[in-house]
């Protein structure tokens, strides 16, 4: 299968041929743009390797047809920027796709320091080291990949959305009262003299559009967690992406839903994506069947306590999965029903908001979901409590002071459709698309609790 993402746009709007265009363009001339990869000098003949975003080339200059080219491999330094107009040959013998460039012109257009701060060949660096020289490392195509599978996955999943009948919603990051509860707050000491809040959700505001009569929303933007954790899949800001849906029956049309919607969205970026993630990452999506195996929360801890042997850390919450035994959940998952997804059900009211609707039959258990992808959680779902007296009775049991949420109890009084929704976890589902084990790797620009910069 070849990738099919070609960015002719670059080459309409700028006049640049992307390289991995350059075999639709064999003996034609071409303009291109990028860094300087690697340069050879010798004697009678230079060659500079061109990078751009989507591939490598070979610049191939004869000094001695071209003396004004002679000192110019002499003068680039790895990491400069350079513009060259020339043309497409093939040459079997050149490794980069049989083609090379005989360059007309080349022009510097910025030089880089000789003392790069990291590697952009070769062996890395230390995460840490690369996270302070984050444009740098974002250089390598092999990381530029993770930005290009985001697109498409973001694209995909509007794509369905938009099919369905979704309207996009922009909910407010600073708000007068906590969006979940009181921990893992960050405040904003001094709002023209009033306390407020970064939103750690935009849960409540998803479900004052349905009380708006939108009927289905979705939501992809910033959320804060003051959260002091340093662990591989933790941070204190990140991309949640959200979606409510109203006039539902229970919670399971939303997981019906999230696994429609999700199984379309991979199936895209599969298409498009898999074979460079086979050539960089040694991996590849393999596109889910539905319908996913639903696990209820009191079968997954007898699954790990009596088959697989495994007791929790003792500060594990009762009723709650700890990582490592939702890890073990994927691996029992995978080898009994062959799939990589399960949805793990009707979690206790100790672990969940207070917002979720409990069972009639069972009022000590929720209407709730988590999703796990080969053993890591992507997703938190419920369906909702739309019954006024209900819901202020839950909160009261919670503990939670009244008038704090006063705005938002305020639309239950006005006749609210049964609605539920779910939170995706974007940067934990392109760790589980690359293998990669940690969160600040697929992370544009990463925040935690000791990372303010760049």
């Amino acid at each position: 299968m070849k990738e099919k993402e070609t960015p002719i746009s670059i080459e309409k709007n700028l006049g640049i041929t992307p390289i991995i265009n350059l075999p639709q363009n064999i003996k034609k001339e071409v303009i291109l743009e990028g860094w300087v990869d690697a340069v050879r000098n010798q004697k009678r003949m230079g060659f500079i390797i061109l990078r751009d975003p989507t591939g490598l080339a070979q610049i191939t200059i004869d000094k001695e047809g071209r003396p004004d080219f002679q000192d110019l491999p002499r003068q680039l330094t790895p990491e400069s920027v350079i513009r060259i107009r020339g043309t497409v040959v093939e040459n079997p013998q050149v490794k980069l796709g049989g083609l090379e460039i005989i360059p007309k012109e080349i022009e510097i257009e910025a030089s880089a320091d000789t003392n790069l701060p990291i590697p952009i060949r070769g062996k890395p660096a230390s995460l840490e080291l690369r996270l302070n020289w984050r444009f740098l490392d974002l250089r390598k195509p092999e990381n530029f990949l993770i930005f290009r599978v985001q697109t498409a996955l973001e694209h995909a999943m509007r794509e369905y959305w938009i099919k369905e009948g979704f309207v996009e919603i922009h909910s407010p990051k600073i708000m007068g009262t906590p969006s979940e509860s009181g921990a893992e707050l960050f405040e904003i000491a001094n709002y023209f003299g009033r306390q407020a809040y970064l939103a750690q959700s935009p849960q409540l505001y998803k479900q004052y559009a349905i009380a708006s009569g939108f009927p289905r929303v979705f939501e992809i933007g910033p959320v804060f967690r003051a959260n002091p954790s340093f662990t591989s899949r933790h941070d204190t800001e990140f991309t949640s992406i959200d979606v409510e849906i109203g006039f539902i029956r229970s919670h399971h049309d939303v997981m019906a839903f999230e696994e429609e919607w999700l199984t379309y969205a991979l199936e895209k970026v599969a298409e498009k994506y898999n074979q460079l993630l086979e050539k960089f990452y040694g991996t590849k999506i393999v596109v889910p069947s539905i319908p996913f195996p639903k696990i209820t929360t009191e079968e997954a801890q007898n699954i790990l306590k009596k088959k697989m042997g495994y007791t929790p850390p003792p500060d594990t919450k009762p009723g709650d999965l700890d990582p490592q035994g939702e890890r073990l959940l994927g691996e029992y998952v995978k080898k009994e029903y062959g799939h990589e997804f399960v949805f793990v059900i009707d979690w206790p009211t100790t672990v969940r908001p207070f917002y979720h609707m409990r069972h009639p039959d069972n009022p000590s258990l929720t209407k709730s979901f988590d999703l796990l992808w080969k053993g890591l959680e992507i997703t938190t779902g419920a369906q909702r409590e739309h019954r006024y007296e209900v819901l202020v009775a839950q909160a009261k049991e919670k503990g939670i002071n009244l008038e704090s949420l006063n705005f938002y109890l305020e639309i239950f009084k006005y006749g609210v459709p049964p609605h539920g929704g779910y939170g995706f976890g974007l940067t934990r589902s392109l760790m589980q698309i690359f293998d990669i084990k940690n969160v600040r790797e697929v992370t544009f620009l990463y925040r935690g609790p000791n990372r303010l910069t760049p």
